[in-house]
């Protein structure tokens, strides 16, 4: 996808559906007429938010997993934070064993921020609250009859009709916890089936947070965002994440703001944010936080809401989220969705997934043994 700044990159708002406080049958509709240039899409799809939800409905809540052949391209690029996935056919086999484990599964569209055209390609941020039972053996052993709610976001590039790359975030811990199961054999499980495939920990020295003995950059790197709201949003989280400027939490949230983060924790209030931001970074006290990509629009609700795909690599250097400290690398991938309203952050959600951190431990502890 060309990001560029042309007039046509620029997302428009007004026309093109929201998802915050409407309905399925409003999202998905049947008689509207097309509200946004989609060319080479099916007809059925009106703008670019009714794309990604109908979609993702029509595969994997009605079932009808073959339109992965017309929604994706043969060679799509689907990155989670431990596997890589490079041919359609697999992701197609992946989502037929999902669904088999967990059949009364459903997602719901929580909010979708997108960026970009039908020329130069789509930019979607997907947020899914999927719900369900564990009723089928499977990788997690046999079915616990638990029913669980987790959080999702997938960010797809999409041309014509079809996803030729897309990062996924889940917040496997949560899965796990809310089954009942212990995650450390499970963990150890993921990790040895890696080091079989030739996986190992790649511990090639200094994250580039900072230079020798300089201290990191003071000014964040920019060049990715679109508009003074995601430069603004670059710049305190440079400040915040590399920086260790925590005070930041209390200059940028709103004093009630309300927070999403892992494993279904939903808190209110400065505070908590700071907890659980300094939690994440005193398991990797070295760490480097990384901006990916960023896009933005319109919020119903008031402001704009902002997404952010994030890395965070360093080493287990701290005991906040992990168990006693291991000294093995750590390399994250996470996603954000951001409420801004007047320039502080109303709502958050983070998803990224402890279970990997988890398994990277692990992999660190069996290629050492090996």
């Amino acid at each position: 996808m060309n990001d560029s700044h042309s007039p046509r990159s620029v997302p428009t708002g007004d026309e093109v559906l929201h998802v915050e406080r409407h309905d399925f049958t409003t999202l998905v509709p049947t008689d509207r007429p097309r509200a946004q240039s989609l060319r080479g899409f099916d007809p059925c799809y009106t703008d670019i938010v009714d794309y990604i939800v109908r979609c993702t409905h029509r595969i994997w809540d009605e079932r009808d997993i073959g339109l992965i052949y017309t929604h994706y391209t043969h060679n799509s690029d689907v990155y989670y934070n431990l596997k890589s996935v490079h041919d359609r056919e697999d992701i197609v086999r992946d989502t037929i064993q999902r669904l088999a484990v967990f059949p009364e599964r459903r997602g719901m569209a929580t909010q979708v921020i997108w960026r970009g055209n039908d020329v130069d390609g789509f930019y979607t941020s997907h947020l899914v609250t999927g719900s369900g039972r564990h009723t089928q053996d499977g990788p997690y052993g046999k079915p616990t009859g638990r029913a669980f709610s987790t959080r999702t976001i997938a960010d797809c590039m999409i041309l014509e009709n079809r996803i030729y790359r897309e990062w996924i975030a889940t917040d496997g811990m949560a899965l796990i916890r809310q089954l009942g199961l212990d995650p450390h054999p499970i963990a150890e499980a993921t990790a040895r089936e890696l080091l079989g495939k030739g996986h190992g920990v790649l511990d090639f020295g200094e994250n580039r947070r900072m230079i020798g003995q300089y201290p990191p950059e003071e000014a964040a790197d920019l060049s990715i965002a679109h508009s003074d709201g995601e430069a603004e949003l670059l710049g305190w989280l440079h400040a915040m994440f590399n920086r260790r400027m925590l005070g930041e939490i209390d200059r940028r949230y709103a004093a009630n703001v309300l927070y999403h983060g892992t494993c279904k924790r939903d808190l209110y209030g400065r505070r908590a944010v700071l907890h659980r931001t300094l939690q994440l970074i005193a398991t990797m006290p070295d760490c480097v936080w990384v901006p990916q990509h960023i896009c933005s629009v319109p919020s119903e609700e008031g402001g704009e809401k902002i997404a952010v795909r994030w890395i965070m690599e360093g080493h287990h250097l701290g005991h906040a989220m992990m168990g006693p400290p291991t000294g093995h690398r750590i390399l994250l991938l996470g996603m954000s969705h951001y409420h801004v309203i007047d320039g502080k952050v109303v709502e958050q959600w983070d998803v990224y997934d402890e279970m990997a951190m988890l398994a990277q431990i692990k992999l660190g502890a069996l290629a050492m043994a090996a």
